[in-house]
């Protein structure tokens, strides 16, 4: 949309839009009251409702469609314009039944409703028509009732090409038209993956959650036998819409009084969805986003939509626990604390403070990791403090340091959705970040983005890409390499930039010799003729965003891939421009913030390194304190030190070490040779198992606090609920914990634990809570004015000279145990998060996906004699697993791919990985394995049920096909029926 402006006559009154606005967008800015039941600011015009109709020059015109030119005269009110609107919304409501009292979406946000009203319809002029449809009850999650649904297609246009994965569709060529799921089946059987999206944009109740039916209002929990007399009665009493509105008007107002709405911020990956919690009393009814939302809008995913009964499930911790022997005992929390603080003191006094490791959180707020830190630094004096960024994205940090400064995406989920081309390595973005992989699937469904995708496996995004290849496992950085040496050779980098903009590039430039392109096709295995055309479409294309997640990072040499990626973008001009940069996508919802606020062992808040005397100098004056110097130990050497007996104690929070660290088996047993052990968390897990002490924490929906998402984006969430039982949030646990030991600290609240991070750091200058209210966010680096940086490096890189870094390079080849002969790949699916601590409290989840697979491709399976449901037992020479077989061509040849969503031992596949790792960021090498193959049984029950999405087969269309409706014989468009009546009237 342009910046130029544009003036209309909006009734009477002139108003200024902007070039490429339609007379809707710029009516609702103006606040001048259209109906718009079938528009949505994200979903664009749908044209299926007409309401929206306006008189321009005396003609009815969409006005969702048509686009504002100078001098338009446009009446909104006029006539001829409240007869087509009426006609418009007396055609919808013949598809829709009004029974609002009853009804458990009455609560001030049905459009249909609101519509009615305000345009003071008093009567129905087209009898309601029941639909000889059943209702649809069959997904755990959702109900779709046809007899209400009023064919709006909001919810097939949310579908098709906002979510993108095409399974509704309206069948217009029926005799009565309807919504179907793929080629008209149940929902539950369908290609659904219950992201929630038709739900959250129904403007009525034909969509709508289980969660809220019974539950919402005053006399909806009502058996239907009883109430749908009941709504007859009510239409024959009140044959009038004003009368009925009264009463439903009446009744939705005193639902607010127990229908509480709290904005929060998911708790999973690290896209950052934001949207409201409506609960009644602690019951959640549902999830509902917005537009305003700055990352998400009105989008979601199965788990930020679905994923929340683990606040109120029965296993919660919400009592300490204290070892005695080999069972836990229920303790006060003055009992527990006493207990820390002893030992951890004596401890501390007796092998010194470096004998301590502190492992931080990246589910938990930026608040209590800042907390943390300065507990470990402040109070005992160690920098021995880390967070599960070691897993995953600490060498996609690394390398965006080396290279451009700062370790963050270099822009938005907007400025990947308005790259020319997006290159996805290693990445499963459709399950691991969806609500970020709809925008490119949308940009390149719609907007002709190109995509090329480089993976192991064929995941969505590679379905759907215009180049998708399969490199050998860990050579990223081979091909990568071998394809900018080709660019500068064709002359095709971006001379002037790097001139201007870059250093180091004689230098790379002579480091590339060795990567021809025969050279990697030969070490990758991809064809030459592939690497060729990827250049092409690089030089091609006016913007390129690369994305790349934990099949780069956790190599040997993940480091250098993620640096080789950010070479790459260098040479070719490809930062600081709209639609550019470096995105490694960020797993935990927090995992960028836990980094950010100073739970690494080398930086304070800031990334200011704890070796730089003067920034040191300012915490130990603001602190109060003497602070260490030198870095301390990260993850993998804390627990090296336990077996080299340097490490004593932990204090562990909101980390599931036991299961995600690699090579399981070892950490299990060095947690059992600490002195003393603390684990913080919301569930009892296999961590806190070997603990002395297990202390009963508060997710976010029980504290208030702030995350950053992938994006740099700091959001606020609120408290919805009282920590359950005596479970108390992280922050104030540490608080009570470091007044036991000599400190002296009063926070009341994570707004002033924000305050004083800001006031350290020079990154989060402008940063506050005053700034953060409601649906507002802040994109660091923030001046100390609050002003954001969405998009770095437009004039300067982040080192002193102003200059981009450009790095050679040294391919380590991947760890390959000898004696073994399949490789295992590893990673998450869509459904659960991680191992499924959080997710497998949801019982609907769990119908969805009951349990863990193996994918073994369709090759290997029959060289094997084994079919779906196999159970084969997997050995490296770290453990072994048992696991039942999942025969797809996702994978190929010899290449196995184990999920990580179990908690069973048998099943975990750090039970498989080794302790190799990073050999700069001491990240594992979880992707580095190969394995042998026994097989226990050849068939079985498939451990993919009917339900799952993967079995079924999408309908893919562009939109609603509104233009199909128009064709339906008898349709008449509003405005013939309308000069109809007039003709009729005289």
């Amino acid at each position: 949309m342009s910046s130029e402006s544009v003036s209309i006559m909006l009734n009477g009154k002139e108003v200024t839009g902007k070039a490429g606005q339609t007379i809707l967008q710029a009516a609702n800015e103006d606040k001048t009251f259209i109906p718009q039941i079938c528009y949505n600011p994200q979903l664009g015009a749908l044209q299926t409702c007409d309401t929206c109709l306006v008189e321009v020059n005396g003609e009815l015109v969409r006005s969702c469609n048509t686009l504002i030119q100078p001098g338009m005269r446009v009446a909104t009110e006029s006539t001829y314009v409240r007869e087509a609107q009426m006609e418009a919304m007396s055609r919808i409501l013949e598809n829709h039944e009004l029974y609002c009292t009853v009804c458990d979406n009455n609560n001030g946000n049905c459009v249909v409703h609101n519509t009615t009203e305000l345009l003071q319809m008093d009567h129905q002029k087209y009898e309601f028509r029941e639909k000889p449809y059943a209702l649809d009850m069959s997904h755990p999650m959702y109900r779709y009732d046809p007899n209400q649904c009023i064919l709006c297609g909001r919810c097939v246009e949310a579908c098709q090409d906002l979510q993108v994965n095409e399974t509704l569709s309206i069948d217009w060529n029926r005799e009565i038209p309807r919504v179907i799921w793929d080629q008209d089946v149940p929902i539950d059987v369908s290609s659904c993956v219950s992201c929630g999206h038709c739900v959250n944009v129904c403007p009525c109740n034909a969509l709508m959650e289980k969660t809220m039916l019974g539950e919402a209002g005053y006399m909806t929990n009502i058996a239907s036998d009883i109430l749908e007399p009941m709504i007859d009665l009510t239409k024959e009493v009140e044959p009038g819409y004003r009368e009925i509105f009264m009463i439903s008007e009446f009744e939705a107002a005193m639902r607010q009084s127990r229908i509480k709405r709290t904005k929060t911020v998911c708790t999973y990956c690290g896209v950052g969805c934001s949207f409201e919690v409506w609960t009644k009393e602690r019951k959640i009814l549902k999830i509902q986003p917005t537009v305003e939302a700055p990352v998400n809008g009105v989008s979601t995913c199965v788990k930020g939509k679905w994923g929340w009964d683990f606040v109120n499930s029965k296993d919660r911790l919400t009592k300490p626990l204290i070892r005695q022997g080999d069972r836990f005992v229920e303790a006060t929390w003055d009992e527990a604390l006493d207990l820390i603080a002893e030992k951890l003191g004596a401890i501390k006094e007796k092998h010194g403070p470096e004998s301590i490791g502190y492992i931080a959180s990246s589910k938990c707020s930026n608040e209590d990791n800042f907390v943390f830190q300065k507990f470990a630094r402040a109070v005992m004096e160690s920098n021995n403090v880390d967070n599960c960024s070691r897993y995953c994205q600490t060498p996609a940090t690394a390398g965006l340091m080396r290279t451009v400064g700062l370790g963050g995406d270099t822009g938005t989920i907007k400025d990947i959705a308005s790259a020319e081309l997006v290159i996805v390595l290693g990445a499963n973005v459709a399950e691991s970040h969806p609500v970020l992989a709809t925008r490119v699937k949308r940009a390149h469904k719609l907007y002709g983005q190109k995509l090329i995708v480089a993976d192991l496996r064929k995941t969505e995004l590679a379905e759907r890409a215009d180049i998708f290849f399969r490199p050998k496992p860990g050579t990223d950085l081979v091909w990568m390499s071998a394809v900018t040496k080709y660019i500068i050779e064709q002359g095709w980098h971006a001379k002037e930039f790097i001139n201007e903009r870059a250093e180091g590039f004689d230098e790379y430039v002579a480091s590339l010799d060795k990567f021809t392109l025969d050279y990697a096709a030969e070490v990758c295995s991809v064809p030459k003729e592939t690497l060729i055309q990827i250049a092409n479409m690089i030089h091609n294309a006016g913007s390129v965003s690369m994305l790349w997640a934990m099949g780069v990072t956790q190599h040997l040499g993940g480091t250098d891939t993620s640096t080789a990626i950010c070479n790459l973008l260098m040479v070719t001009g490809n930062f600081g421009r709209t639609g550019t940069g470096a995105y490694p996508l960020r797993g935990h919802n927090n995992v960028q913030g836990a980094c950010d606020f100073g739970t690494l062992p080398s930086y304070f808040p800031g990334y200011e390194l704890v070796t730089d005397e003067k920034v040191r100098a300012r915490y130990e004056k603001a602190w109060g304190t003497k602070l260490p110097a030198k870095p301390g130990y990260d993850n993998h050497q804390m627990v090296e030190g336990i077996e080299k007996g340097e490490i004593k104690a932990m204090y562990l929070f909101g980390e599931e070490m036991a299961l995600v660290d690699a090579n399981s088996n070892y950490v299990e047993a060095m947690f059992g040779n600490l002195e003393f052990f603390v684990v913080q968390d919301i569930f009892f897990s296999r961590t806190a198992q070997f603990a002395d002490v297990v202390l009963p924490a508060a997710p976010s929906l029980e504290k208030d606090g702030t995350f950053v998402n992938t994006e740099r984006r700091i959001q606020r969430f609120y408290q919805v609920f009282e920590p359950l039982g005596d479970s108390k949030p992280d922050w104030q646990i540490f608080q009570m914990l470091a007044n036991r030991m000599g400190a002296n600290w009063n926070y009341t609240h994570p707004s002033e634990i924000m305050a004083e991070a800001a006031s350290l750091a020079p990154l989060f200058a402008g940063v506050s809570y005053e700034r953060l209210e409601g649906w507002n966010s802040q994109v660091w680096p923030v001046s100390p004015e609050g002003e954001s940086t969405p998009l770095l490096y437009q004039e300067k890189f982040g080192f002193p000279n102003g200059k981009g870094r450009l790095i050679p390079l040294e391919w380590t080849p991947p760890f390959e145990p000898e004696g073994y002969e399949l490789h295992l790949n590893n990673g998450r699916i869509l459904e659960h998060f991680h191992e499924g601590n959080m997710t497998y409290q949801s019982v609907d989840i769990t119908h969805k996906v009951p349990g863990i697979w193996l994918e073994v491709s369709p090759e290997l399976a029959e060289r094997r004699g084994i079919k779906d449901g196999a159970l084969v037992r997997l050995t490296s020479p770290y453990g072994q697993v048992e696991v039942p077989v999942l025969v797809t061509d996702r994978v190929q040849g010899d290449e196995l791919y184990l999920p990580m969503h179990t908690r069973k031992l048998e099943e975990t596949v750090n039970r498989l990985t080794s302790s190799y790792f990073d050999l700069i960021t001491h990240t594992p090498a979880y992707k580095e394995m190969k394995v042998n193959m026994d097989v226990i049984r050849a068939d079985g029950e498939r451990p993919l049920p009917d339900e799952n999405f993967r079995l079924a087969i999408r309908n893919p269309q562009v939109g609603v096909k509104v233009e199909e409706k128009w064709k339906r014989p008898g349709f008449e468009p509003v405005a013939v029926t309308i000069q109809k009546e007039r003709e009729q009237r005289g």
